[in-house]
């Protein structure tokens, strides 16, 4: 595949001068990756002062004013896609290119929109919006580690704690080989040595010696348990708390399991690390360094010989920390996948027996369960050449010390108490060595599960608060759409130009098929998403200017999927205002009519309530929703398919409480069934994305040819059939 040839600012304003283009007439540009709907290549779109260019692979060059354009947008083909301009005369794609580059086109036409409803072009700034491919693979293991430590010195008494007690545990570990080596065989076993035939002392002093040094193994595992345990509640913490704050396009492209991994097996491996990984490496770090160094003191022939055999043990050690990352990586992927096939199995485990697919489903499981399995395996077995190579290699150095060191003992340079000393140095200095290893598995588990975290933590949100968020007690209640195009995937557009307004206290129905942009419109003023262009205003605000708080307990919604959260009746109820008596819980419950079921179940209020309200029947569940929003009491009520779950006379019944809830209340209401929109004091058709008709309901369903009469006859019809069936 030709890869596009990216062009800089300097190349770019070279070309427009040879066009007789100043340089400072240039504002922004992009590079579109196709010559043709199918043909890779590469030209420019250039967004000038007062007018749009293109400077195409060839040299040739097309410039068309601004003033001369009456509309800029994309087409979509299955693969590519094409920036039209639509001018008095001729429509004609300026440029082609594939859905990869399709976000870098959507925020320049966005800028090239603002250019030609005339803003200043010194101020208008093409902005980078936050992508979902993220990594802080290039950012180096050595910046995330230090980042994982960033959050131990909070903790400052335990970890002084800790490496006192690791000082001493190397202290320790420094004088055990001279005891059982040159002081048991040189000075207690032999009859002319100090300590001649005091073999029961020295089993004493060993045993307390060990009994101390597990004392203070038990410390340091108490206190770095205690330690790693906060670093881990702080790090879910704050992962947690970031996932919470990013916007909805966030978590409409991530798998469930993906997210569950980053909050727990991640934040493990990390908790693995700092509890056990960090003071090992620490403790071994330590005593081959310490031993290294005596070794050398005591008798450096033997010395060179121990240390011949580290530099091969290094390699290795740097060859395998990099296959050990690359499997974990993908052991994590693995292990995501599953996991999502585990959790959309279980939480549809009710569609798959009503389609009689648990054959299917156990198959796609397995799949997902083998892939991770042949991962593990080729890890193991990626362990299984490493340790015994490494150990082999060690035991060979240790038939060196044996041999060279055996020969100075005959030839009485040696004792042989100080050889047996030198060899359990030579254990204390391998055996560290060997661990490092593991050491480094677990550290590379650990930087794979941090950058992931960190990943997220660090992400920023597309929907932002304002820096300086605006406040309003009192909110009105006035609602405005001005000219809002919005798309969910760069250039697709869900809505196109969209201009609306509802007025405090008024009642107005979205109407459209299904796709319509419905659902979208509802989602812009609540700000779960954020406009790709145009203005969401409320009370003449901005919504991106009004503070999150303000948004949030001013708009009450009713959505069409309905959520329950474990716990009581009167706690789901009282969701949005957790403050809230009793006598208003019930006073809401019985304005949703859910007051009757609810008393007649074995606890009222009080009856706890399965995992996304399992226990209850759709509408029962829905009329809950219903009442949680009437607690909120907001100046703002969206229903978003609200009676969609329920039967014909609970309908009537809820049309009722709305009827009371909507005075003097500014209600955006959503229903297929026309019933429940008949009373609305306005409709509003959408139809593609866009507003084609408006008015009440007499207006629309008398308008000939109109959308909304069509639909409403049709409703009509299809009741009179079911009632004659």
């Amino acid at each position: 595949m030709q890869k596009t040839m990216e062009m800089d600012r300097e190349t770019i304003t070279e070309k427009l001068n040879s066009y007789g283009i100043a340089a400072d007439e240039l504002v922004s540009f992009v590079t579109c990756d196709l010559s043709h709907p199918e043909t890779y290549g590469t030209c420019v779109l250039c967004a000038l002062r007062g007018a749009i260019c293109v400077i195409y692979e060839d040299g040739t060059f097309l410039l068309r004013k601004y003033s001369e354009i009456k509309s800029i947008n994309t087409e979509n083909y299955i693969s590519s896609a094409a920036v039209v301009i639509r001018t008095q005369t001729e429509e004609m794609a300026l440029s082609y290119f594939t859905l990869s580059v399709s976000a870098k086109i959507e925020q320049f036409m966005s800028l090239v929109r603002k250019l030609m409803d005339g803003q200043n072009p010194d101020c208008v700034k093409m902005e980078e919006k936050t992508g979902d491919d993220f990594s802080y693979i290039n950012r180096g293991r050595k910046k995330l580690f230090l980042r994982v430590l960033s959050y131990v010195p909070k903790y400052k008494k335990q970890l002084v704690k800790m490496i006192l007690i690791i000082f001493l545990i190397t202290g320790i570990n420094l004088i055990q080989p001279y005891i059982t080596g040159t002081i048991l065989y040189d000075h207690v076993l032999n009859p002319d040595g100090m300590f001649s035939g005091r073999i029961a002392e020295l089993v004493i002093l060993i045993a307390s010696i060990a009994a101390f040094s597990t004392f203070l193994g038990i410390l340091q595992g108490r206190i770095g348990a205690e330690m790693s345990g906060n670093i881990i509640y702080d790090i879910k913490t704050e992962v947690f708390s970031s996932m919470q704050k990013l916007g909805m396009s966030f978590f409409s492209s991530k798998r469930t399991g993906n997210l569950l991994n980053r909050i727990n097996s991640d934040a493990l491996d990390i908790q693995y690390f700092l509890n056990d990984g960090l003071p090992n490496f620490i403790i071994n770090g330590a005593t081959i360094c310490s031993v290294g160094l005596f070794l050398f003191i005591v008798n450096p022939v033997l010395s060179v010989a121990v240390i011949v055999p580290l530099p091969l043990i290094a390699l290795i050690i740097k060859k395998s920390v990099r296959v050990f990352k690359k499997l974990k990586w993908h052991s994590w992927r693995k292990s995501s996948s599953m996991n999502s096939v585990i959790n959309d199995s279980l939480m549809g485990i009710r569609v798959v027996k009503a389609f009689g697919k648990e054959t299917s489903e156990t198959e796609r499981f397995c799949k997902a369960s083998k892939e991770l399995c042949d991962n593990r395996i080729r890890e193991g077995v990626a362990s299984a050449k490493v340790f015994p190579l490494l150990n082999f290699i060690m035991a060979l150095g240790g038939l060196v010390v044996w041999g060279l060191g055996g020969a100075q003992v005959v030839s009485g340079k040696l004792t042989f108490g100080e050889l047996m000393s030198f060899v359990g140095y030579l254990s204390l200095l391998y055996n560290p060595v060997n661990f490092m290893v593991k050491t480094f598995d677990w550290w590379t588990s650990c930087m794979n599960s941090a950058q992931r975290i960190f990943e997220v933590i660090d992400r920023k949100t597309d929907v932002p608060e304002s820096h300086s968020p605006i406040s309003i007690e009192n909110l009105k209640g006035n609602v405005e759409l001005r000219n809002v195009t919005f798309s969910y995937e760069p250039n697709r557009p869900v809505l196109k130009n969209v201009s609306l307004s509802v007025e405090s206290g008024e009642m107005v129905g979205l109407v459209g098929h299904s796709g319509a942009g419905k659902s979208t419109i509802t989602n812009l003023i609540t700000r779960l998403y954020d406009v790709s262009d145009g203005e969401v205003l409320i009370d003449g605000v901005n919504v991106k200017e009004l503070s999150f708080d303000t948004l949030r307990s001013n708009i009450g919604m009713v959505l069409q999927e309905t959520y329950l959260f474990t716990g009581s009746i009167a706690e789901n109820i009282a969701y949005g205002k957790p403050n809230a008596s009793r006598d208003e819980i019930i006073d809401a419950a019985k304005k949703a009519y859910a007051h009757d079921f609810i008393m007649n179940l074995p606890d009222g209020y009080d009856t706890l309530i399965g995992k996304n309200g399992m226990d209850l029947s759709g509408g029962e569940k829905q009329r809950i929703s219903i009442a949680r929003a009437i607690l909120m009491n907001p100046p703002i009520l969206i229903f978003d398919e609200a009676t969609s779950s329920l039967d014909t006379k609970t309908e009537q019944q809820i049309q009722k409480a709305m009827q009371l809830l909507i005075k003097d209340r500014t209600t955006i209401a959503i229903a297929h069934r026309f019933s429940t929109l008949k009373n609305a004091d306005r409709l509003i058709v959408v139809e593609e994305g866009c507003v084609v008709e408006e008015g009440t309901h007499e207006e629309l369903f008398n308008k000939d040819g109109g959308v909304y009469a069509s639909m409403a006859k049709k409703q009509l019809e299809s009741l009179n059939i079911t009632a004659e069936i």
